[in-house]
C-alpha cells in the first residue's frame, strides 16, 4: 500500500482527478488530494492558465508543501496531472523519503545539480503541445542523469489532458491503457 499526493492540473480539482485518486484507492492505497486553488475551478485552458498566474508559481508551490508535510515521513508517491505534474515532480524530488513519482501529461524542469533515485513513470500525449518531443528528449536525460529510473509511456493522437473526460482531450482508448500502467507501477512502490 502506497501513501500518494495527487495534484491536480490548471483546471482545478476536477471530477476526473476525483476519479483518478478513487482509482489508487480502490487498489487499496492511501490517496490525498490537495485543492491547490481553494475552490476555483476553470473551463478552459485561458481560464486555468489565469488562475495558475493570479495565484503564482511561489504560492502554488507554499500550499502544495503545506499539503505534502502532514503526510511527507509516509514516503510519498507524488503524482500529479499537467501542472500538478510540475508540482509533483518538484515536490519528490526535494522530499529524501519520496517512493515515486508518477506524471500524467507533464513534466517540470530539473536543476542541474538534482539527484533522485526514486522510480519515475511519465504518461504524455505525442505530440503534445505543453510538452513538445525535444522538452521530453531533454527532460528525459536529465532525469536520467540525476539517477532517476524513468519509464516514458506515449500516447499517439491523444490530445493533452487526454484522460479527463469532461475535456475536449479526452481520448478513452489512451485513458484505458493509462491506468493500469499506472496502477502497477504504484502497487511496485
Amino acid at each position: 500500500m502506497a501513501s500518494i499526493l495527487l495534484f491536480h492540473s490548471m483546471y482545478g480539482l476536477r471530477p476526473a482527478v476525483t476519479a483518478a485518486a478513487d482509482r489508487f484507492r480502490a487498489a487499496g492505497h492511501v490517496v490525498h488530494v490537495p485543492d491547490l486553488y481553494e475552490g476555483r475551478i476553470a473551463d478552459t485552458p485561458e481560464e486555468g492558465e489565469a488562475l495558475r498566474d493570479e495565484i503564482g508559481r511561489d504560492e502554488l508551490l507554499r500550499r502544495a508543501v503545506a499539503a505534502a508535510a502532514p503526510h511527507a515521513g509516509d514516503g510519498l508517491v507524488y503524482a500529479g496531472l499537467s501542472l500538478g505534474a510540475a508540482v509533483a515532480q518538484t515536490l519528490a524530488l526535494a522530499d529524501e523519503k519520496a517512493r515515486g513519482l508518477l506524471l500524467l501529461h507533464g513534466t517540470s524542469d530539473l536543476a542541474d545539480d538534482a539527484r533522485t533515485e526514486i522510480p519515475v513513470q511519465l504518461h504524455v500525449a505525442d505530440p503534445d503541445t505543453y510538452e513538445p518531443v525535444d522538452w521530453q528528449n531533454a527532460w528525459y536525460l536529465r532525469m536520467r542523469k540525476a539517477g532517476a529510473d524513468v519509464e516514458v509511456f506515449r500516447y499517439p493522437g491523444a490530445g493533452h489532458l487526454f484522460t479527463d473526460p469532461d475535456l475536449p482531450d479526452y481520448d478513452a482508448e489512451s485513458a484505458g491503457r493509462v491506468w493500469p500502467i499506472a496502477l502497477d507501477f504504484v502497487d511496485g512502490l
